[in-house]
């Protein structure tokens, strides 16, 4: 078994590792962007894979690798874990119609509810320990998941016919443009930069370069949040206009 997964401030990979740790001490897990996780993915029989959830959809960038390397999910059996940051009705048969397309096997599916990344929205921000407190129910559904895949009770959150009908009436209809848009809106404020390149090094996308006159992004955004949280001077905004708050996890471990 081996755990792959996109995180953008860290909710995800926390909670793929998690579980593969308890469904097999010592499993290996890697980021889509690390040049191992092909390999590991060809390797492997059983694959976690996990990302989070934006407006009920599977993120640009995990599609782009699906859609990539997609040959080397045929006939893998894959447990899809989505984190988001309210709902998502049917966040993990997104990703499972798309594997399912190149062969794979889904057959299991879990939700979980993690802290909000979203830092230029004030919609969702909550205090550090009703962030805390999400954490810890997010950590006690894993545990539980891990025994009921064990005992062969496999969850399925997200999967099947009424997950998508919730996920396309409750987000996705409203909102399937909405994640092209970022690419207009991302943008750094020229009076907070300093240029020290920090954005530009951790975006996952090398959507983001810095020359003389300031920071040029380039159309594709996949909006994970992670130019924002990591700017040393909260210059950057990708869906508002002002940073309400930085996220990463290892604020909570």
């Amino acid at each position: 078994m081996v755990g792959i997964y996109f995180s953008g401030t860290g909710n995800t990979r926390r909670c793929v590792k998690k579980l593969a740790e308890l469904l097999e001490s010592g499993a290996e897990c890697y980021s889509i962007e690390d040049e191992h996780a092909i390999e590991a993915i060809k390797n492997s029989d059983k694959i976690i894979f996990g990302y989070p959830v934006y407006f009920s959809n599977v993120p640009r960038i995990v599609r782009d690798f699906i859609d990539k390397n997609g040959e080397i999910f045929h006939g893998k059996k894959v447990f899809i874990v989505c984190t988001m940051g309210l709902f998502s009705g049917d966040g993990a048969g997104c990703g499972a119609r798309l594997l399912k397309k190149r062969g794979a096997e889904i057959f299991g599916g879990l939700h979980l509810k993690m802290p909000d990344c979203i830092g230029d929205n004030p919609l969702l921000k909550r205090t550090k320990e009703k962030n805390r407190a999400l954490i810890r129910a997010a950590d006690e559904k894993i545990f539980k998941a891990a025994e009921n895949i064990k005992a062969g009770k496999i969850p399925k959150n997200g999967l099947g016919i009424f997950a998508e009908i919730a996920g396309l009436l409750g987000q996705r209809l409203y909102f399937y443009n909405k994640p092209r848009r970022y690419c207009k809106t991302v943008k750094a404020d020229t009076q907070k930069c300093v240029k020290c390149g920090i954005c530009a090094g951790v975006c996952p996308m090398s959507n983001i370069s810095v020359c003389e006159n300031g920071i040029i992004f380039s159309g594709r955004c996949t909006a994970c949040y992670r130019c924002l949280s990591m700017c040393p001077k909260g210059a950057i905004t990708v869906m508002g206009k002002r940073v309400y708050e930085q996220y990463k996890i290892e604020d909570y471990d």
